[in-house]
């Protein structure tokens, strides 16, 4: 009987082949297995180690070391040549032996390269298990070590080589750097974590659903491995999930297929640099049809607003907000004590419709309930996310430390300023640069002596030992806030005796940007211009002609200061000025911008240097105090390496 059925594989088989084989002709595609003779030239690679016996994924099984009868088989392995012939008579009988007792057991032998495996023996035992849908073949492997480059392929399969020491698994890839690391933590594994045969074994079973959903649901073929898309699973469910019915598996990738999407566009992000601008009204809008009348906000806070000014400021604004929509809206804050997302689930069981998350910290947390509740509106305070779902808000606070940089080189004694920054974070230099430039405006002769507020150390006593008196600190969180923390708020002079001067800060109304965003609801302009599956995320940046973020200015600060203020406030939010358009030259002495060019939002938002008139440095990760770093691995500006918790 077993010669029977294996004939009748053979057929089906064959069909496969010549189906495969018709279909790359009609493409234009090369229709046989991959030869890595004719890929491989030796001189690309630096050796081979021999890997041993091994269960090769099938579906990486994509070629053979040489030529020889690759003309046999079509791409996918499956026969092209008659039963009638030699091949055909053979990969009958070894079918009729893997249906017998004895089965297919020897290994076939093949080389590894950049993670496919090229058959040198056992081709006819690929095809035969192969059409049985084998999900792995054993084979005895020797891997061909590629030589180092900057090329993305070959990072990221040197970190695999150092992902499988660890692992022994070769089913998952990834196309993007950093990759292997990040499942490791996802996984709840130390970097250096060797995987156990139950925990290797548990995880294969998992992610094998997960690719078998992945690839049902990739009809259009989006440049993204099975891998990738992992991450982004286990940034929202756990990896148990995948345990559940393949139903519920295809529900809950259907619900990230969106973040998918993003990824393999590259990640795009729509920045909204000012308030959407009304549209004509339909009828439907005009009648009302689909609008809300009154909406509930929930506002999640990492910290209390009775000690955090940041926090403080958003409140101050969900107030301001509330008082100029009035009954129109209610609103509820809440503190996250433990579990983020336990706290916005009970928001959203309170009624929540829209979530304002106040810290970037809470970006994780809010992709997940975006994904649970797709009808909830969840924005996230924070810049540059490219997350669909989580739409991100921040403000273009430089605008304002231009002009503060202005007033502080009006006013220093030396010309030396000092400047505490916060984080090395996404838009944090270009704050820097933009107060550099403001004082390189009133004093052409400023330097900017730069120190971090997450690095150890008395910053504002090593400026005033060095002779600096005026120095730019922590901004205010909202208007009238400046007076709180004293000599810690903005840009002051220190006079004699220690006596502080407040010049002026920058602030946050954050009240206008809420009043803004929940009235884009209430018209129905929030989707304006969005298509129900849009290819990018939405990030708002707005600056200082949407009244989001302004410029305090002291009562003490000099009348002819003061109209310079005033002059580049107006110029800035009219348009008419532009603190970037302007030569700009780096501290390596490479000239970043001619004069000419106007800087875009997203060449702002990802400066990773600084001006020549600044003297400092962007510090390295793990010179950060630990405080600092769940911030920085969130927006750092080398997040990339930072988010799995390694050194930038």
């Amino acid at each position: 009987m077993n010669r029977s059925d294996a004939v009748l594989q053979f057929a089906k088989a064959l069909k496969a082949g010549q189906k495969y084989y018709n279909a790359c002709l009609m493409k234009g595609s090369y229709p046989y297995p991959q030869v890595l003779s004719e890929i491989l030239d030796e001189r690309m690679s630096v050796g081979r180690q021999p890997m041993g016996v091994i269960d090769i994924p099938a579906d990486r099984i994509v070629g053979t070391t040489t030529a020889g009868r690759k003309s046999a088989f079509a791409g996918n392995f499956m026969p092209l040549l008659d039963q009638n012939t030699e091949f055909g008579s053979k990969w009958v009988s070894l079918c009729e032996a893997h249906l017998g007792e004895t089965g297919i057991h020897d290994p076939i032998v093949c080389l590894e390269y950049l993670g496919r495996f090229y058959v040198t023996e056992g081709n006819k035992r690929v095809s035969v298990l192969k059409s049985y849908d084998a999900v792995t073949i054993p084979g005895n492997v020797t891997r061909v070590i590629p030589a180092y480059s900057d090329d993305p392929t070959i990072r990221v399969y040197y970190e695999f080589m150092q992902f499988y020491q660890l692992s022994k698994i070769y089913d998952v890839s990834f196309r993007q750097l950093g990759g292997y690391a990040k499942l490791q933590k996802a996984l709840g594994f130390e970097p250096e974590h060797v995987w156990t045969q139950d925990e290797r074994r548990d995880f294969l079973l998992r992610y094998r659903a997960f690719a078998a959903a992945f690839d049902k649901m990739n009809d259009d073929r989006l440049p993204v491995d099975a891998g990738d898309a992992l991450l982004i699973w286990l940034q929202v469910y756990p990896l148990s999930d995948l345990g559940l019915s393949a139903s519920e598996i295809n529900k809950r990738m259907t619900a990230i297929w969106p973040d998918v999407h993003l990824q393999a566009s590259g990640s795009p992000i729509e920045v909204k640099t000012e308030p959407q601008q009304e549209e004509k009204p339909t009828l439907l809008r005009t009648l009302g049809i689909g609008r809300p009348n009154r909406l509930s906000a929930a506002f999640i806070h990492t910290f209390d607003p009775e000690k955090s000014s940041w926090t403080g400021a958003h409140e101050m604004g969900r107030r301001r907000m509330e008082e100029a929509l009035g009954d129109r809206v209610s609103c509820a804050s809440y503190v996250v004590k433990d579990n983020a997302v336990e706290t916005m689930e009970q928001a959203i069981a309170d009624g929540a419709q829209v979530i304002f998350a106040t810290t970037p910290t809470l970006i994780d947390a809010c992709r997940q309930v975006a994904v649970r509740h797709p009808s909830v509106k969840v924005l996230n305070c924070s810049l540059s996310m490219s997350y669909a779902g989580v739409r991100s808000y921040y403000s273009r606070i430089y605008e304002a430390k231009f002009i503060t940089g202005a007033i502080a080189g009006a006013m220093t004694p030396n010309d030396r300023i000092g400047y505490i920054a916060n984080y090395p974070i996404i838009g944090i230099p270009a704050c820097i640069n933009a107060f550099a430039l403001g004082a390189r405006l009133t004093n052409p002769r400023a330097r900017i002596s730069l120190k971090w507020s997450c690095l150890p150390g008395n910053h504002v006593g090593s400026f005033l030992d060095e002779g600096i008196s005026v120095i730019s600190n922590r901004d205010g969180g909202a208007p009238g806030m400046g007076g709180q923390l004293d000599w810690e708020w903005g840009v002051y002079m220190v006079q004699r005796h220690g006596q502080l001067l407040p010049l002026a800060t920058p602030v946050w109304n954050w009240g206008k940007f809420y009043e803004q965003v929940m009235n884009s609801i209430f018209s129905g302009s929030w989707d304006a211009g969005m298509g129900k599956e849009s290819d990018k995320a939405v990030n708002y940046w707005w600056g200082m002609n949407s009244g989001v973020i302004d410029v305090e200015l002291c009562d003490d600060l000099p009348g002819g200061v003061r109209q310079l203020a005033d002059i580049l406030k107006s110029g800035i939010a009219r348009g008419h000025i532009d603190p970037f358009h302007c030569r700009l030259v780096d501290q390596e002495g490479t000239v970043r911008n001619d004069g000419g060019a106007y800087l875009s939002p997203e060449e702002l938002m990802s400066m990773d240097w600084l001006l020549n008139s600044i003297d400092g440095r962007i510090p390295d990760y793990d010179e950060l105090l630990p405080i600092s770093r769940d911030t920085v691995r969130v927006l750092g500006l080398r997040r990339d390496q930072t988010q799995d918790g390694t050194k930038a």
